[in-house]
This record gives C-alpha cells, structure tokens and sequence, in this order.
C-alpha cells in the first residue's frame, strides 16, 4: 500500500494545518537592538516556510502565532555544506544521513510532482511566528496550496519534538572500560 505524501488545497480552503507550506511568508525579523522609549525599524523576509503548530490548536482557534519553520530544496542545503563535505561521496553520506534524522537540526521531505520541484529540507534552528490572522488572510488567493498528509506530517513534527527536547548535560556520562570489561565477563 502506497501513502501519498502530499495534497493541494483547494483555493477555497481556508484551513491551517501542521505540514502546509506557505511560500513566500512574510516574516518579520527584529532588529539587534531594541531601546524602550525609540523607535526601530523591522525588517520583512518573505521565507519560505512549513507551519509547525498543531492542526488541533489551528483548528480550534487556540493560539495567536503560528509556528513556522523555513524549508528550503535540497540542492541549496547541499550547497551550503562546509567545503570538506562537497565531494560526491561526502554529499551522498549527507543525503543518506539527512534521510536517517542524523541533522537533528533537519528533516528531509519528499518532493512532490506538481508542487516542488526538489527534495525539501526543514530547518529547525530558525524558528519564526506569524499572527494567525495575518496567515488566513495570506493563504486566501493562494492556489495550489501543499499540505503535508499523515503520516509524514506526524513525522515531521516528531522530528521537531526532538529537536526541541534536547537536553545538554554539564559532565557527560563516563565509564571506564575495566568497569565494562567485568560486567561483559
């Protein structure tokens, strides 16, 4: 039995889910320094990103901003690798670690036939929020609109989840090898 990974909403659908891709979202990016009584100007990139907040809360009206991860092709994921890693065989081993969840900080989705052109890449490190009205209003004129299905959009947000709920020890765990040594005897 095959599952397809993705579904194109209807120009009508004026849903939010996990999983669907909002090209060109307008972000807005905060300046570095930010004075009470001053004001600043804001920046707005138009990212292209994937909303990871759950469709149960989306659905029920019970948040205010939208998370939203960046998700950029393949093929400029593999560019932006470190010069050691642009040989073949390096590239490969990347692909095949991206695919296996190696790159916590990544997840690896499908392409779509229609819709992307390339092997998409989600980045975890660089989270944004948008105001979930400003979101409807965005996706109303948007045709073609993709939508990550289950159980990939579960995945996805698995993959987020752990992520996020990395925990970083102050010692690490060590054993010596003669302890391991008499308990493997």
């Amino acid at each position: 039995m095959t599952f397809p990974w993705y579904t194109l909403c209807e120009k009508n659908d004026s849903t939010l889910e996990q999983g669907d891709f909002i090209p060109d979202c307008p972000v807005v990016i905060p300046p570095l320094h930010i004075s009470v009584h001053e004001e600043v100007e804001i920046e707005i990139k138009n990212i292209d990103s994937i909303i990871l907040s759950q469709s149960c809360d989306l659905g029920h009206g019970k948040i205010e901003l939208v998370l939203l991860c960046p998700y950029l092709p393949l093929f400029i994921w593999l560019e932006a690798l470190p010069e050691h890693q642009q040989s073949n065989r390096a590239r490969e081993k990347a692909v095949e670690n991206l695919r296996k969840g190696y790159f916590p900080g990544y997840h690896l989705l499908n392409t779509h036939e229609t819709a992307l052109d390339d092997y998409q890449v989600v980045d975890f490190k660089n989270v944004n929020a948008v105001n979930y009205d400003f979101l409807l209003s965005l996706i109303q004129d948007r045709e073609n609109r993709v939508r990550l299905l289950p159980p990939y959009k579960e995945h996805l947000s698995q993959a987020f989840a752990r992520y996020f709920m990395r925990v970083g020890l102050p010692q690490d765990l060590k054993i010596e090898p003669e302890f391991i040594k008499r308990q493997i005897k």
